[in-house]
């Protein structure tokens, strides 16, 4: 059974042969709403988590995603999974550092960032993804590059120099938005390890396991972190409504939710599908930077994503074409 190299937050493993019993593909209505939903909740994650960073100190607010986030996977996990009963010793290293890189570094990097950049300006760095994440694979892996994937880097890089350069002054009304964007830059650069790291898990373990499992992992260190580093640990008594929505919704519904649908999907989905569902979650990012930040629309910025998103597009045929050849039969 072929995998699929799914590279956005939360993907750790799709198709594990564990999740695929049947072995059978479908592209029906919900497991196409499934996939969506999943993606466009995987989106907001990028300008929540400016909102959030407003609200909280960074290991606190993390903290409480990691909780919440466990809790809602809990149940999920419990009764859909053998509960990482197949799991390997080596596998619990890779959770290890999947926690470590995956959740600890994306997620500081990705608050301290939002707190300084824009959500335009995160959510266009953040399309760059699958193209890090596979230039990361020839890198150090020794994947083959080919020119969708060269030409998805120089996009990224292109689009992501020219939305920074071209930003006008007031927006977003971010103190150092170039320090933030580097950030969020090293936010994805972690994402990539992430997403490499979590293809050496054995097959034993299921994608809501080891979703579930780095977690807690994470959540623990993250309590560590917030008692040595925030300038008042634990102190939420004054956080408002608003701020209180935005870290729940944070770690129920793109924390938690979202794996769940996104796995569900994923499992059933055809490769091509699967592949072409990644372009709602940048979609999501922007619109919602706009709406829930309250950003002014700029061509700049239109110019700027859209050369990242081209880059996107050739990653998801790249995707899709690895995907038909893996799963074509063998004569």
């Amino acid at each position: 059974m072929a995998r699929r190299n799914l590279p956005f937050r939360g993907l750790i493993v799709a198709r594990r042969r564990s999740e695929t019993e049947s072995g059978r593909t479908s592209s029906s209505p919900i497991v196409i709403l499934q996939l969506l939903t999943g993606m466009a909740l995987f989106g907001s994650s990028t300008p929540l988590s400016k909102i959030v960073g407003s609200h909280f100190s960074v290991f606190t607010a993390s903290f409480l995603r990691m909780a919440i986030a466990s809790l809602v996977l809990l149940p999920f996990a419990w009764f859909s999974t053998a509960r990482l009963a197949n799991a390997k010793s080596s596998d619990w290293f890779v959770i290890a550092a999947v926690s470590f890189f995956g959740m600890v570094g994306f997620t500081a990097a990705m608050l301290f960032g939002m707190r300084l950049t824009t959500g335009v300006i995160g959510s266009t760095i953040m399309s760059a993804t699958p193209a890090v994440t596979a230039g990361a694979a020839v890198l150090f892996f020794g994947a083959a590059m080919n020119w969708r994937k060269g030409g998805a880097l120089a996009l990224s890089v292109i689009g992501i120099v020219f939305i920074n350069l071209m930003r006008a002054d007031g927006d977003g009304q971010s103190e150092a938005p170039l320090i933030g964007a580097a950030l969020v830059a090293v936010a994805i650069c972690f994402e990539a390890a992430y997403t490499l790291l979590s293809r050496k898990l054995s097959e034993g373990v299921s994608s809501l396991e080891a979703t579930l499992a780095a977690s807690v992992m994470a959540g623990i260190l993250f309590i560590i972190l917030a008692l040595a580093f925030d300038p008042a640990p634990f102190e939420i008594i004054g956080v408002n409504h608003k701020g209180w929505l935005a870290v729940f919704f944070w770690g129920a519904v793109t924390g938690g939710l979202a794996p769940v649908l996104w796995y569900s999907g994923a499992r059933r989905a055809p490769g091509a599908l699967t592949a072409g569902a990644m372009a709602i979650m940048p979609i999501s990012a922007l619109g919602l930077s706009y709406i829930l930040l309250g950003e002014a629309f700029r061509w700049s910025h239109l110019i700027g994503f859209g050369l990242v998103f081209i880059g996107l597009i050739l990653m998801i045929f790249e995707h899709a074409e690895r995907s038909e050849r893996e799963t074509e039969p063998k004569v």
